[in-house]
């Protein structure tokens, strides 16, 4: 099973601020959903309870929340205890490609496993309080990159860009 992590990240790494998103990117939400939609997607508990109430859990996707709490529930979802469970759950149901969607914490963990980053190359220096795992581009290739420029409905311009995890050999 592929394992892709999929974010928007500023050029200062950012990628949240407050419990939200720091800017208000209407394609970038749009890449999201297309991306993710029929797909495992795994969590942690801030970043799910971060979601406005008509996205909870989030639609046509397999929910999976990662909590450190024992008895967390969430109606609708899946919730695990390590990045593994979350691992088996999809592979159990089948899937070729799960989607590790954040926070910080969970980019960070997921991030040794990763086979693809779908990134939203944001071209700000933005505030904000939660950063996008640090990565040495060196061990992945950039296999695509379609720009967006500023515009009336986006605050800023921004490269959607997919990296590949280079072999080791």
């Amino acid at each position: 099973m592929k394992v892709s992590l999929v974010a928007a990240v500023a050029e200062n790494g950012i990628i949240g601020k407050n419990n939200d998103l720091p800017w208000r990117l209407p394609d970038d939400m749009k890449f999201f959903m297309e991306k993710t939609r029929g797909h495992h997607v795994v969590l942690g508990r801030k970043n799910y309870e971060s979601l406005p109430e008509k996205y909870k859990p989030l639609p046509k996707r397999i929910n999976i929340v990662l909590s450190r709490s024992k008895d967390y529930q969430i109606p609708g979802c899946h919730v695990v205890n390590s990045l593994e469970d979350a691992f088996k759950i999809a592979e159990q149901n089948g899937e070729h490609e799960i989607m590790i969607i954040g926070g910080a914490d969970i980019y960070k963990l997921a991030l040794p496993h990763a086979d693809t980053l779908y990134l939203t190359e944001v071209k700000a220096f933005v505030d904000g309080d939660v950063y996008f795992p640090a990565f040495d581009k060196n061990k992945w290739a950039e296999v695509s990159r379609i720009p967006h420029e500023k515009d009336e409905r986006h605050a800023y311009a921004f490269d959607f860009v997919v990296y590949e995890r280079k072999s080791e050999n």
